[in-house]
């Protein structure tokens, strides 16, 4: 149930008007990968891209943005022991950075020069875009995660706890 979750406002994010970069995308990622299972936790948020770059259109890079969307979910698999403020904080950053860096490659080879000025031309034109990008990442982190932790904390001992583990399977 929260794969279905997930994988629906990250799709509705996706697709309805948002701040320019300023979408849950990534840290929904993360989430993925600290939170749902091995399997569910890449192929959740890599449907959540799929399908809605199917509806928005799909782009010449599109295989970077994906690709870098499936390390960042199993990055966040690596992470699932180290669970704590400061390494989510680190971590969501890290996946921001993890994604401009990819997908401005794609782009670097697409739309830019094969010559070391195109390669920095790419990237310094990529550099408005990432501080919207890293700040939702960073936000979107915290809230995914904090209200994960406070809700599974709450359920704790009741009945809803083995529906909230479930989805870790």
């Amino acid at each position: 149930m929260l794969a279905f979750a997930i994988l629906f406002f990250g799709i509705m994010s996706r697709i309805f008007i948002h701040w320019p970069n300023f979408t849950p995308v990534i840290a929904l990622a993360l989430f993925g990968g600290l939170y749902l299972g091995k399997m569910r936790g890449w192929i959740t948020p890599l449907l959540l891209m799929v399908v809605s770059d199917l509806v928005i259109g799909l782009h010449a890079i599109v295989f970077f943005t994906w690709g870098s969307i499936v390390l960042i979910a199993l990055l966040g698999h690596q992470m699932r022991g180290r669970k704590n403020a400061a390494t989510l904080l680190g971590t969501g950053v890290l996946a921001a950075v993890i994604y401009f860096l990819i997908t401005n490659f794609g782009a670097w080879l697409v739309m830019y020069p094969k010559t070391a000025a195109g390669f920095v031309s790419c990237y310094v034109a990529a550099i408005p875009f990432f501080r919207n990008s890293l700040l939702s990442t960073v936000v979107y982190t915290a809230l995914f995660c904090g209200l994960y932790e406070a809700v599974s904390f709450s359920v704790k001992n009741t009945r809803f706890a083995a529906i909230l583990s479930s989805s870790r399977s």
